[in-house]
């Protein structure tokens, strides 16, 4: 048996990657929707998305404004 040693050092390497892997992707799914839609919850990643959502899943609705987000202008 001459991979005996090299089957051995790669179940190793295996067992070792996939524990690297432990913990669930919930909080960086949760991070990463940031924006929800008010007709039915769904949680989207940005503006964009939200607009194409309207457009496919609320037809006739428009989609909000960005009014919520703060815009400075400073005039000097």
């Amino acid at each position: 048996m001459t991979r005996g040693k090299q089957k051995i050092e790669a179940q190793k390497r295996n067992a070792e990657k996939n524990q690297k892997q432990k913990g669930s992707q919930f909080e960086a799914r949760a991070v990463a929707l940031k924006i929800t839609c008010p007709i039915c919850k769904v949680q989207l990643a940005n503006q964009n998305q939200l607009g194409d959502h309207y457009a496919s899943k609320h037809p006739k609705e428009r989609p909000p404004s960005d009014s919520g987000r703060l815009t400075m202008n400073i005039h000097f």
